[in-house]
């Protein structure tokens, strides 16, 4: 199932409200399921009950009137989430990171998974634009997956943190990175580096569609899914969330550590290895400029896509 939050185009200044996509339109789920929340965030505060719910109606498809794509804008599956914790998860991305400023790797990154809070204010949608930050020439984009917890708990087991996920999105954790190479240095990590803008979309995948590429571990489910971005329609990034180190249900144990997590939370997996152009290099790919485009895919996931403006 596929869920997303939109908005009617002759309607913008309405609050967003949460569909289901059903063949070439899109499904209104408080018109279509009788007492359902208006907005994912209220679905996901009962999953339990909404989702299956959801399931059986999203089963039925052509049921329920659809609204064409072309009468609607899609936000960011969840606009304004409770929180957001970006993990830093493939090992790929952190040696070459870190080897293109000259560093070693950090011993410590092995013995447990690491995050910083971004700013869940400042989510974008599919086709939203991304203004470029005014103190910023090196803007970057990072090709992320990202899940949605569906159920309060604290202090998670591993082998029951994956069924606190209620699904997957696309992210795309947009990076300023002349001004995070400055605040870095402090030592409390990025902040304003990062916190003008995260894309997250198309849709939210529920997990249950991704049972055929997914294989079960002992620190949880992996998932063969290839991951790319692209710059203007040229490739710049390929990779696969099956190589992450850290599996999402060590993340979410890591995160609910002595820490309550909320229906409605993301919890972003950090870059994949090659994905962004810090991995890749300035001189071999160049910053992102006003005019970019920028297309981030994921297996079963779908594409999501920004374009830069300038102020």
């Amino acid at each position: 199932m596929k869920l997303v939050s939109f908005k009617r185009k002759e309607a913008l200044t309405d609050p967003w409200r949460a569909g289901f996509i059903s063949g070439d339109g899109i499904v209104d789920i408080a018109v279509a399921v009788e007492g359902a929340p208006a907005t994912l965030q209220g679905l996901l505060e009962d999953w339990s009950k909404w989702g299956p719910r959801l399931q059986e109606a999203a089963a039925e498809e052509g049921k329920y009137a659809a609204l064409a794509y072309d009468m609607v804008k899609l936000g960011s599956p969840l606009p304004r989430p409770l929180s957001f914790r970006d993990f830093y998860a493939f090992e790929a991305h952190v040696k070459t990171a870190r080897g293109r400023r000259g560093l070693e790797m950090v011993p410590e990154w092995y013995d447990f998974p690491v995050f910083y809070f971004s700013n869940a204010a400042a989510f974008l949608g599919h086709e939203d634009t991304l203004v470029r930050p005014k103190a910023t020439q090196w803007l970057d984009y990072e090709l992320e997956i990202a899940c949605v917890i569906a159920r309060e708990g604290r202090d998670i087991p591993l082998e029951e943190a994956d069924s606190y996920i209620a699904g997957f999105c696309i992210l795309n954790d947009w990076s300023a990175r002349d001004i995070q190479r400055e605040e870095v240095k402090v030592g409390l990590g990025p902040a304003k580096g990062k916190d003008f803008a995260t894309s997250m979309g198309p849709f939210m995948l529920t997990v249950d569609e991704l049972a055929e590429v997914c294989t079960r571990t002992e620190k949880g489910n992996r998932y063969n899914l290839t991951m790319t971005a692209r710059v203007n329609g040229e490739e710049y990034s390929r990779g696969n969330l099956i190589d992450i180190h850290y599996t999402f249900a060590e993340l979410i144990a890591r995160a609910s550590a002595d820490c309550t997590l909320y229906p409605g939370d993301v919890i972003g997996s950090g870059t994949v290895g090659t994905g962004c152009i810090l991995e890749l290099g300035p001189e071999n790919r160049p910053w992102l400029l006003p005019g970019d485009t920028v297309e981030c895919e994921i297996d079963r996931l779908g594409v999501l896509r920004n374009t830069i403006a300038d102020q």
